[in-house]
């Protein structure tokens, strides 16, 4: 994970971008009305200036988020440089670059499959394809995709396909000789000025592609920008601009043809690594996070959050956003460019329990509970958690999954927990609702991820809930980025 400090993006006031802040304000009242949706962080480029930007306490500015499929946005653009130096071409087979898996491919359609073909999830097959392509090889999942054969020909029917993206980073990767965080340093993140990163690898040594990449709000903002300039930043044509609109344009129709359909963002056809939306394009991720492209607009939003309402989400966009951007500045508007301004300043999530018990003094001590029915269904790992008085009205709870074990400190407000020396970054909120039950929300900061934990002392049991279910499974103390060197 590198440790360069980013140059700040322009700041601007709405009004002086064409933003009208009452249309921000809505935007972000209706995010927090919206059952299912916990925003995290919001940022809104406009005319090449952030015009607001805003972090829902207890995530902040400089943490890094993980983005899950926005990583393939990422891959895509170190498609894009790869194929400008030269080191591969988009009309390749994909097998030309894993020769010595000739002799298995026996397939027509797996060996006629072109990297083109996996940069637009167009490889012919009409499902996901993850579980056969990494059973089939775990070690080499390329060739495991390979040796599943394409339902159509490629080129001819869209799927969206993990192992599609894991074999375009396969290739670039192995084209580079370097993982891909270490090929877009120079080119892409070192320019942009873009500070922290990390990606998940499988096998060790080559990043993950398709998802696990962890990376700030104000990353996904620059990469936004980047894309929105046609490839240009301060000046330099950095990605060929013949890339960003291939990448960004629809290869292939991935829509049903329903009313429904038509509606939907997911319906709007895709391009190499990015969707079509109803209004510009995008990289997404599962669970709310959104870097939006409106070249209409000149207008870029960055977004984290923690919410399978992803749809409900673009709608809100563009209910509230694209009204609010306007041709031209707005004079007049600094008192609501400040009430903006404060609103944003102050954002924070509610902890999850409002009401403890004052008789939280008769369970003084360390108490230990087992898993409910014998088992953690959401976390089967976790195998024990202990809760501990730790003076002044504080808790810590220690879960234990074998010889790994995660102690967050806890209050009703939320408790931060920086993760130093190794550790993950967490808050919690909690504590003992009645002499019987204690409750706690344990936010791992550096992901979507809430663990929701309720210990009964009648019985000594406990159950553990993620509120969405982690896609990249981990014990409790690896909920974070990876390659940190844990205590």
């Amino acid at each position: 994970m590198s440790a360069r400090s980013a140059r700040p993006l322009s700041e601007s006031t709405p009004a002086a971008q064409g933003v009208d802040a009452r249309g921000v304000g809505a935007f972000v009242d209706a995010l927090e009305a919206a059952p299912g949706i916990e925003p995290h962080s919001l940022m809104i480029v406009r005319h090449g200036h952030v015009a607001a930007s805003g972090w829902w306490a207890p995530y902040s500015p400089d943490r890094p988020h993980l983005l899950y499929s926005i990583s393939k946005s990422f891959t895509s653009t170190a498609a894009g440089f790869a194929v400008a130096e030269g080191l591969m071409s988009l009309d390749d087979t994909v097998l030309s670059h894993f020769p010595e898996f000739d002799g298995d491919i026996t397939d027509p359609r797996s060996r006629a499959m072109l990297v083109r073909h996996v940069a637009s999830m167009a490889s012919g097959h009409l499902a996901e394809t993850r579980e056969q392509a990494f059973s089939r090889d775990p070690d080499e999942p390329v060739r495991g995709f390979l040796l599943t054969p394409p339902d159509r020909d490629p080129g001819t029917v869209f799927a969206y396909n993990q192992p599609a993206t894991y074999s375009l980073a396969a290739i670039v990767q192995r084209v580079t000789g370097q993982s891909l965080i270490d090929y877009l340093r120079p080119r892409l993140f070192d320019p942009l000025g873009i500070a922290e990163t990390a990606w998940i690898q499988r096998p060790p040594g080559r990043d993950l592609g398709f998802s696990g990449m962890f990376a700030t709000t104000d990353a996904l903002a620059r990469l936004g920008l980047l894309y929105l300039g046609n490839g240009v930043w301060e000046g330099r044509q950095l990605l060929p601009a013949s890339w960003v609109a291939e990448a960004t344009r629809a290869h292939i129709t991935n829509a049903d043809g329903t009313a429904e359909g038509a509606l939907s963002d997911w319906q709007q056809g895709y391009g190499f690594q990015f969707w079509r939306s109803r209004h510009g394009y995008r990289g997404d991720g599962a669970y709310g996070q959104f870097c939006l492209v409106l070249p209409e607009y000149d207008a870029v939003i960055a977004m984290t959050a923690d919410t399978v309402e992803m749809q409900a989400v673009l709608d809100l966009v563009w209910r509230h956003l694209l009204p609010a951007f306007g041709p031209a500045p707005l004079d007049g508007r600094e008192d609501e460019d400040a009430a903006l301004r404060r609103r944003l300043d102050g954002l924070q999530l509610p902890p999850s329990y409002e009401k403890f018990s004052s008789e939280a003094s008769s369970v003084a001590g360390a108490t230990t509970f087992t898993p409910a029915g014998g088992t953690c269904a959401d976390q089967p790992t976790l195998a024990e958690v202990t809760v501990a008085a730790d003076g002044d009205g504080a808790w810590t709870l220690s879960l234990a999954e074998g010889v790994s074990r995660l102690d967050v400190r806890l209050t009703p407000e939320w408790t931060v927990e920086e993760g130093t020396d190794g550790r993950v970054p967490t808050a919690a909120s909690g504590g003992w609702t009645d002499p019987d039950t204690f409750v706690a929300d344990i936010a791992f900061l550096e992901t979507p991820h809430h663990l929701d934990v309720t210990c009964s002392r009648a019985d000594r049991t406990f159950t553990a809930r993620w509120r969405t279910t982690p896609l990249h499974s981990a014990l409790l103390p690896a909920m974070g980025v990876p390659r940190r060197a844990r205590g």
